[in-house]
């Protein structure tokens, strides 16, 4: 029995009458649908659950949901934006921003090099410098329209350039106003449209629902909706929510269980249930009083009993399917991971129908696989699904194919006619870690398309299946494959299964379903639902659905919980945790989700595009429904999430009409004639948007006849025409609009002179098609409002005339000559006429450039060559002109007098000459002036060419030149004006000498004339221009003009006449001239006096006579810079550069810096021959001493003995403080006795002020000053006691080396007095004298403020001291505590002699090498006592303590720096005592380990000899061996117990290290001392019975460290005697009598 509602879709979302509302549209089949025979119906809400939309606003207009709109900021590019102001700020009638403005591109049509030298001639000024001092640069300069720069302004630019409309933004999240509606949870223009199925909810979740039926536990949807039950019944809803059946009551499928599985056929007519104990159920709907056909579990799980395949008993049938149209074929799957394929044979009834069931999937739990085999993994079909039938026949559809997902592989298999494997494939590798396992898929089948996919090369798409693993989603593609012989095509189809894409989701997947061929319906974890793209797996909308509470269960983890739980070595990407199941609770049908719920049902629809737009526009939201549809039509929004095809010509088709309907819908009732509201600031912003919006639209469109036929309409009939204009502005700029009707014009004109904004007018015109405008009128207006760029552009671009604009402009200056001369275009007064008549000048660049003014784009090579034309004739005709020609009058410049010569020249030249002559230099380089004269010798003129026509084919830059020194040789023209036509020629001769030929006469007045320049800001330009004409003009008497060019200061130009003429003299002198550039100087004699300059020797002799004679301005340059210049290449004239500075020692130190100190960075030198003179260096150090005292010493361990004079530096270093290097400068003259006594003298004076600061503190003066500066005595104090023991040191190594030079004394006792001491001895002792008085005095006086200390106090303080002797110092943080910094200081003191005791330890104090080395040398020592430096130690402290003695009066004074000492020596001690316990330990322990090891012997493979094959050791080995074990064992503890095992154990190590240096060497195991248990125990000792043989054995045994054991006489058997002579056993090698021989195994050899 069919559905009456078969066919149909579900839509709308009137619930309150129990029904679901549908309406066909009548398009039949679609693409999306994946059933054939059906129709998709258009989703359309039924009148009844809606009201009229409420649209109500400020004043009684406005639009619902408005007021949610978010507001599109737009921020335009800087490349595109435009700035204007209030009239009152701009004037808009200025034509400032068409005056010069550098431009460095060139602006010329077709422009080529004029001439072959012309590139030479750039590439050789090129490299000009720049002027230091302010230029003009007229020449430099381009031409600009105001209108073809970059304009800033706060107008927005076009809509269509702005960032595409996001529909989530404008319309999801934006639109939807706050309404509380229990049906239906979502906006009508969402994308999923969501409502509660009422009537199923209330029969099915209601207490009598819930006791008569049970709780909802499945769902499945076709034609009709079908709910299974807790209780084993199914229930049947059609799409109106009736209750058409309840299957199952009274039958046996109640007994079955719970219902875990449902399918319907493909026909809608057959509904198939899996129960929970195993059993299937399928039920006719005609007939649902008793089953059509019931498959049963198999009665036993044996696989003894077993006869026939099936599910076991209690395990749940968790999927089901229909194979094709077939009611009787069916495929299921289980808990268990079994599959099973059910075919039932016709007959008249259900008893005699019989089923025959193959397993497809799967094992019985009693088919164990072999012993040896791993254990079975626990698996499950996780997701299961046979492919449906589409409406387009494919080789698939006769094969049953049946996809199936495993926690471990994909599988498909074909059940027809045979149950085969046709594709598998595994889990991927990007699964994430830890996440949920979970599985889901779902099939599409083939279906015929409308229209050609881009995506597809034929208009049938091919099946495929979309399966998801945790979080990864794959869509697998299924292509049948061509039989490559005309002879296959009878066997089966054979098929290729491709994936084709690959998407990852944030989260676990639980279940996935195709909304329509292209859209894809994804159910996470979190219930979480993405509508993804098919190919560009694009996630188009997210939304979630926790509220409602899907339904699911927990089915696999019991089954996989040995899966999860134990962790797998060879699959570490398995999960923890095991996702429910939702996939019996999300279906989807015709482009439908119906979700199952706790506690409700509901269905979401996926709504198109046209129910959006309609439910936007119903909604009142008016703009919002335009964007949308516009974003539909230019494909930016989700094409195919709303059903719009990929086809533009398509989709454009679909939507114009729509959106050009919602347009005039939207502005009808907005602004129609019902509609006569005053707008306010609320309307008019909303009128704006709807401009915006219409304006986009139409503009995407191409429609622009609708926006000015009907929309512009309606806003003028509005009275909003100003907000039709104002959005008309950005359009008309950008070009996207240049065709606007006249009377549009007219009004467009109207309204922006009412609001004055002529500016922003003339801009629109300039880009505006001219056909359209009323000429009279926009001239008119143009004229009258200064609009001088519009009225050019309408002149040109109308009437294509370009001599009528000349005439307006210079109209407006009058004929008199005083009042219109603007100087160099700079005149503080000029008029309002003036200064629109200087829009000449750029109209003139861009016209003889080819260009239209003054938006800038290319003219077309005929408009350009007939423009120049005009303007040529014009200007240089030489006559007055008639204009226009028909009717026209002459147009004068001298109206009451004779009209001169070239009449307009003449005044365009008094207007702005270096304008004008800027003007002709751009128009220069256009190649129009080239081949004029050619183009009139081959013929090329016409008889209807115009006079003005002719004249511009002849005219070239030599006439243009010619005319020019013509006119402006008079007196007519002042030099501020001839001289830029000076430049004008001497920069464009060089490029164009071919065109342009004067005479030397000529060029000698130009350059005379450049030289002669009125005023200092032109000055380096016109250095530039003698440059350039220089560059192709040198005349013969250019000696003549030096003096000029020296007047001038065109250094630049000397400088290269000086070098062509190799006068290099006075190059170097021009050089010091140019005061502006004086760094070249270096370079100038680098030139002149490297090595192999060709300067002869009177040349030579003047450069240097020059650098002499400003020896003092060379320093004065960069002194640094200076030195190594003359270091490098004239090093005798050093003595001149330092005479120079004689009076600023500052300057003598940097140059003999750089010319001595080999560390100096301050410049680059190069290898050069660097002074060794004794004076360079002892001036140098003189000044350092002055400088830079601080490298003084570093400088002098560069130097070489020899190379100062004491005598001469001394007193500088002594006047500098530079005490250390005195100190080393002095050693090194082997002065050290008068080194130290100058050291321990600036030591008494650091005492000295280090005393001084401690009284301050003390009388409590400013005590962070106080601290300060004792920081820095301390540090002095440091460094000077280390230069203190550095010539201590360096004197006791000479002494050291001089006495092992001499011979040992003969004394025969030790002598016990006290000899004087030695010279480097004295030095050490006055070296701690000093110390120690300095740390005694400072400590006495610091001792009332110290407080009370233990005795141990001074061996803790020495021990802080010397764990950081450099950091002692008081630090900042301890200012203002006087006793903390008392003792810092005393610890920083005692720290200085305990490093000096330490330092004179370790010079008088040999290490020895070896033990017996130290005891002789100890014995030596008695006799000997001067021969070894340890005794230098005793002298030298017994001689400062009888010093201490006589100048203190007890030796308590002392007892601090004494105790110090001591424990200092003590405190070493305990540390080398420490390390050597430490290294014994250590070594003890590894030793120890390594011998019992070697006790331990090696245990061999087997019980036999290797060679004779005998038993040598475990139970049965017989011949005393026991005995001999029990009595060697017994003697082992009987030494033991004397005490002697240590010595026997130590003795087997030495003996086991000596026989086992290598792997082939073994220990020799006696046979009697096998081990009587198997354990392979050895020997410890490694002895044998020293090759004795036993009675009834063979002998020792050996065993080898690869564990062979032998018998010694088999193996000596068996070895010849020459291998075993490397062995140990030649006498020669130094054997010792006794050892055992050594051998290698035969085995491994």
């Amino acid at each position: 029995m069919s559905s009456p509602l078969e066919g149909s879709d579900v839509g709308g979302d009137d619930v309150s009458h129990g029904k679901i509302d549908i309406e066909h549209n009548g398009r039949g089949k679609t693409e999306e649908d994946g059933v054939p025979g059906e129709t998709r119906g258009k989703s359309r809400a039924d009148a009844e659950s809606h009201e009229e939309p409420q649209i109500t606003g400020i004043n009684g207009f406005g639009f619902r949901g408005h007021e949610h709109v978010k507001e599109v900021e737009e921020s335009p590019t800087d490349g595109d934006s435009r700035q204007y102001s209030s009239p009152g700020e701009v004037n808009y009638d200025s034509p400032e921003g068409s005056l010069l403005s550098p431009d460095d591109a060139l602006s010329v049509q077709g422009s080529l090099p004029s001439s072959p030298t012309s590139s030479a001639f750039a590439a050789r000024t090129s490299g000009s410098r720049p002027s230091p001092a302010p230029s003009l640069r007229p020449f430099d300069r381009r031409f600009k329209a105001r209108l073809s720069s970059p304009m800033n302004s706060p107008r927005a630019l076009s809509p269509a350039f702005l960032t595409n409309h996001s529909r989530q933004s404008s319309v999801s999240s934006q639109l939807l106003p706050e309404q509380v509606d229990t049906e239906t949870s979502s906006a009508p223009w969402e994308v999923v449209r969501w409502t509660k199925l009422r009537k199923i909810t209330g029969q099915l979740f209601s207490e009598m629902g819930k006791r008569n039926f049970g709780k909802p536990t499945c769902l499945s949807v076709s034609a009709n909706i079908a709910l299974g039950t807790s209780k084993g019944l199914i229930l049947i809803f059609d799409y109106h929510q009736n209750l058409k059946s309840i299957i199952g009551p009274g039958t046996k499928a109640i007994e079955a269980g719970a219902i875990t599985s449902l399918a319907l056929s493909a026909d809608h007519t057959t509904v198939a249930g899996g129960h929970y104990d195993g059993s299937i159920f399928t039920w006719d709907l005609a007939k649902p009083a008793k089953p059509f056909l019931q498959i049963s579990p198999i009665a036993s799980a044996d696989s003894k009993g077993r006869v026939l395949d099936g599910h076991l008993p209690g395990v749940s049938v968790l999927h089901l399917g229909f194979l094709g149209t077939r009611h009787t074929a069916l495929v299921s799957a289980d808990s268990r991971g079994m599959a099973f394929s059910h075919l039932a044979t016709r007959g008249l009834g259900a008893v005699a129908r019989s089923v025959k069931t193959s397993r497809i999937l799967g094992r019985y739990p009693d088919d164990n696989p072999q012993s040896s085999a791993r254990p079975r993994k626990p698996s499950t079909v996780l997701a299961f699904s046979p492919l449906p039938l589409g409406n387009a026949e494919q080789a698939t559809d006769t094969m049953g194919l049946v996809a199936m997902l495993t926690p471990y592989l994909l599988v498909i298999v074909s059940t027809t006619p045979i149950a085969q494997t046709q594709h598998k494939a595994p889990r991927p590798r990007e699964l994430t870690a830890h996440g949920a396992l979970s599985g889901c898929l779902a099939w599409f089948p083939s279906v015929t398309l409308k229209s050609k996919d881009v995506n597809l090369s034929e208009n049938i798409s091919k099946p495929k299946l979309a399966f998801c693993w945790s979080n990864i989603l794959t869509i697998l593609d299924i292509h049948e494959v061509e039989p490559s012989e005309p002879s296959d095509k009878d066997r089966p189809a054979s098929f290729n299964f491709r994936p084709r894409s690959r998407w990852k989701a944030e989260e676990a997947i639980v279940a996935v379903q195709w909304l329509s061929r292209s859209v894809l319906g994804i159910l996470t974890i979190t219930q979480q639902l993405i509508i993804l793209e098919d190919y560009s797996l694009r996630m188009t909308e997210k939304f979630d659905l926790l509220q409602k509470h899907i339904y699911h269960q927990d089915i696999f983890s019991s089954q996989l919980q040995s899966l999860v739980e134990q962790l797998d070595d060879e699959d570490p990407s398995m999960h923890g945790v095991v996702a429910d199941a939702f996939y019996a609770s999300f279906r989807a049908y015709k482009g439908r989700m119906f979700v199952l719920g706790h506690n409700e049902v509901s269905i979401g629809t996926l709504s198109n595009w046209a129910d959006r737009l309609v439910a936007l526009m119903e909604d009142g939201n008016f703009i919002g429904a335009i964007e949308l549809a516009t974003s539909y039509y230019n494909g930016d929004a989700d094409r195919l999430t709303v059903g719009l095809p990929d086809d533009a010509p398509l989709r454009h088709s679909m939507v114009q009409e729509k959106l050009l309907g919602m347009i005039s819908a939207s502005l009808r009732y907005a602004l129609g004639q019902n509609n006569k509201i005053e707008i306010d600031e609320s309307r008019e912003k909303q009128l704006e948007e709807l401009a915006t919006a219409s304006f986009v639209a139409c503009v995407s469109m191409g429609t622009i006849d609708f926006l000015f036929d009907e929309v512009y309409d309606f806003f003028a009939e509005g009275s909003a025409g100003g907000i039709f204009y104002e959005k008309l502005e950005p359009y008309v700029l950008e070009g996207q609009i240049r065709s606007i009707p006249p009377l549009i014009v007219k009004e467009l004109i109207t309204y922006f002179t009412s609001k004055g904004l002529e500016g922003r007018l003339e801009e629109m015109i300039c880009h505006m098609d001219t056909p359209t405008m009323d000429l009279d009128q926009i001239t008119t207006l143009c004229k009258r409002h200064n609009l001088f760029d519009a009225l050019i552009y309408v002149w040109n671009q109308a009437m294509v005339d370009y001599i009528t604009p000349l005439i307006d402009l210079l109209s407006l200056v009058g004929p008199t000559k005083d009042s219109t001369r603007v100087s160099n275009g700079h005149n503080a007064e000029q008029s309002s006429n003036v200064v629109s008549a200087l829009k000449i000048f750029p109209y003139l660049s861009y016209t003889l450039t080819g260009r239209v003014y003054p938006t800038g784009q290319d003219l077309s090579d005929e408009s350009a060559s007939q423009a120049k034309a005009e303007i040529y004739f014009f200007i240089f005709s030489g006559k007055t002109i008639t204009w226009p020609k028909q009717g026209g009058k002459p147009f004068l410049t001298h109206p009451e007098s004779e009209e001169p010569s070239f009449p307009y020249l003449r005044l365009i030249l008094e207007l702005d000459a270096p304008s004008f002559l800027s003007v002709l230099n751009e128009a220069f380089e256009d190649n129009y002036l080239n081949g004029s004269t050619e183009r009139m010798a081959n013929g090329d003129t016409k008889v209807n060419h115009s006079d003005e026509q002719i004249f511009g084919l002849s005219i070239n830059r030599q006439y243009i030149v010619s005319i020019l020194l013509e006119i402006m040789s008079t007196n007519d023209f002042p030099s501020e004006d001839t001289i830029y036509l000076d430049m004008f020629i001497a920069r464009n001769l060089p490029k164009f000498p071919q065109f342009i030929l004067l005479s030397g006469t000529s060029l000698h007045r130009v350059l005379v004339g450049l030289c002669n320049f009125p005023s200092e800001d032109i000055a380096d330009d016109c250095q530039l221009s003698v440059e350039y004409l220089l560059s192709q003009y040198r005349p013969s008497d250019i000696e003549s003009l030096i003096p000029l060019f020296t007047q001038a200061r065109f250094y630049r130009v000397l400088k290269s006449i000086h070098k062509a003429d190799k006068q290099y003299a006075k190059l170097l002198q021009t050089c010091f001239d140019d005061h502006d550039n004086q760094e070249t100087v270096f370079d100038c004699i680098e030139d002149c006096l490297r090595p192999r300059t060709a300067l002869k020797r009177r040349q030579l002799q003047e450069v240097r006579s020059v650098i002499e004679g400003h020896a003092q301005e060379l320093a004065s340059i960069n002194i640094e810079k200076t030195a190594a210049t003359i270091n490098t290449y004239a090093p005798d004239l050093h003595d001149v550069i330092l005479g120079a500075v004689d009076t600023d020692p500052r300057a003598q130190f940097y140059y003999l810096r750089t010319i001595l100190d080999h560390d100096s960075k301050a410049i680059d030198r190069q290898p050069s021959q660097t002074p060794t003179s004794q004076i360079y260096i002892e001036k140098y150090v003189q000044l350092m001493c002055e400088f830079d005292p601080s490298r003084v010493s570093e400088f002098l361990g560069f130097l070489q003995f020899g190379d100062l004079r004491l005598e001469e530096v001394l007193p500088a270093m002594e006047d500098g403080g530079v005490v250390d290097a005195a100190v080393v400068l002095m050693a090194r003259e082997g002065q050290a006795k008068r080194a130290m006594e100058r050291l321990t003298k600036h030591l008494g004076t650091l005492e000295s002020v280090l005393l001084g600061l401690l009284s301050g503190q003390n009388s409590k003066a400013d005590t962070s000053v106080n601290q300060d500066a004792m920081n820095e005595v301390l540090e002095a104090l440091q460094k000077y006691s280390g230069v203190g023991i550095w010539l201590c040191q360096g004197q006791t190594k000479t002494m050291q080396t001089s006495k092992s030079q001499a011979k040992p004394s003969q004394q025969s006792s030790i002598t016990y007095s006290a000899p004087a001491l030695l010279s480097e001895e004295q030095l050490w002792l006055d070296l701690i004298s000093a110390i120690v008085r300095i740390t005694r005095n400072v400590s006495a006086d610091l001792e009332p403020h110290v407080p009370p200390t233990s005795p141990k106090q001074p061996s803790a303080e020495f021990e802080s001291a010397s764990s950081n002797n450099s950091s002692s110092l008081i630090e900042p943080s301890q200012v203002g505590r006087s006793h903390s910094s008392s003792e810092q200081v005393t610890s920083s003191l005692r720290s200085l002699v305990q490093q000096t005791f330490t330092a004179l330890l370790a010079a008088t104090t040999t290490s020895s090498s070896n033990t017996r080395d130290s005891r002789a040398r100890a014995i030596k020592s008695a006799h000997s006592p001067q021969q070894f430096p340890s005794l230098s130690f005793l002298r030298i402290l017994r001689m400062f303590l009888a010093q201490a003695s006589l100048s203190s009066p007890s030796l308590s004074d002392l007892r601090s720096v004494l105790a110090s000492i001591f424990s200092a020596y003590a405190y070493e001690e305990s540390l080398l005592a420490l390390a050597n316990r430490l290294l014994e330990k250590d070594l003890f322990v590894h030793v120890e380990e390594a011998a019992e090891r070697r006790q331990r012997g090696w245990r061999p493979f087997g019980q036999s000899c290797e060679g004779c094959r005998k038993r040598v050791w475990g139970p049965g080995t017989g011949g005393g061996v026991w005995e001999a074990w029990r009595k060697r064992t017994a003697q082992e503890e009987e030494q033991r117990r004397r005490g002697n095992g240590k010595g026997r154990r130590r003795k087997g190590m030495d003996e086991a290290g000596e026989n086992s240096r290598e792997r082939g060497k073994a220990r020799e195991i006696s046979s009697e001392l096998t081990a009587d248990d198997g354990a392979g125990n050895s020997d410890s000792s490694g002895k044998g019975l020293n090759g004795k043989k036993q009675e009834d054995g063979l002998g020792p045994i050996v065993v080898f460290s690869c564990r062979h054991a032998f018998h010694q006489e088999c193996l000596e058997r068996l070895v010849p005697a020459e291998d075993n002579k490397d062995g140990g056993r030649d006498r020669n090698d130094g054997e010792r009598i006794g050892e055992e021989p050594r051998f290698r195994c035969v085995v491994c050899r």
